[in-house]
């Protein structure tokens, strides 16, 4: 994929897009999401979490739902300052310690002979264009997002990654407004057709 159709499909500017390009195709690549519908959705997703691929770094505030990273057990946030230290990094956004150090493992598990940073140690090299790439890739992978792709339900694939579940209701992702708008752009740009 071009950095023009990227472009396209998640609403960055050609510039970014063009940053992204080689390790977001080879990141698809990777982890099967190799079809025109795995990729619309994916990159819609991509697209709305990263702002147009221009934030790998959670934006800090903070704001409260951020300062309630603080002390999360179910994030593994342990240790003081760990809220502000494993906001999210990535194109969609890994959020806490045990997230992680949860990437890094199944990052070095499926690519023995790449260095893999530890981003327990080091959570902002989450954030650099590779990482950042092959992680949101990952996390489609991890939670089966593929199968979701394949049966055409983009509301569930935005479900799981904005719920963790697949809900009852339709539309009820945050930001789902945005997500539909790219969905509606990626698809033209893969020649998928109008919904």
């Amino acid at each position: 994929m071009n950095a023009d159709t990227l472009a396209r499909c998640t609403g960055a500017r050609l510039d970014r897009a063009q940053r992204y390009a080689d390790a977001l195709n080879e990141a698809m690549g990777l982890y099967g999401i190799d079809t025109s519908i795995r990729q619309a959705m994916f990159l819609a997703n991509v697209g709305h979490e990263s702002g147009g691929l221009h934030y790998s770094t959670e934006l800090w505030g903070p704001t409260p739902a951020q300062r309630g990273y603080e002390g999360r057990k179910d994030l593994g946030n342990t240790q003081p300052g760990d809220g502000f230290r494993f906001r999210g990094h990535g194109l969609i956004q890994t959020t806490g310690r045990y997230n992680h150090a949860a990437v890094r493992d199944r990052l070095r598990a499926r690519f023995p002979e790449r260095s893999v940073p530890d981003f327990e140690l080091e959570p902002d090299q989450l954030g650099f264009t590779d990482w950042a790439a092959l992680s949101a890739a990952d996390y489609a992978d991890m939670r089966g997002l593929n199968a979701w792709a394949d049966k055409g339900d983009f509301d569930g694939y935005c479900d799981i990654i904005n719920r963790g579940r697949k809900t009852a209701a339709d539309g009820d992702s945050n930001g789902w407004v945005d997500r539909a708008r790219l969905y509606a752009a990626a698809r033209l740009a893969l020649g998928l057709g109008a919904l």
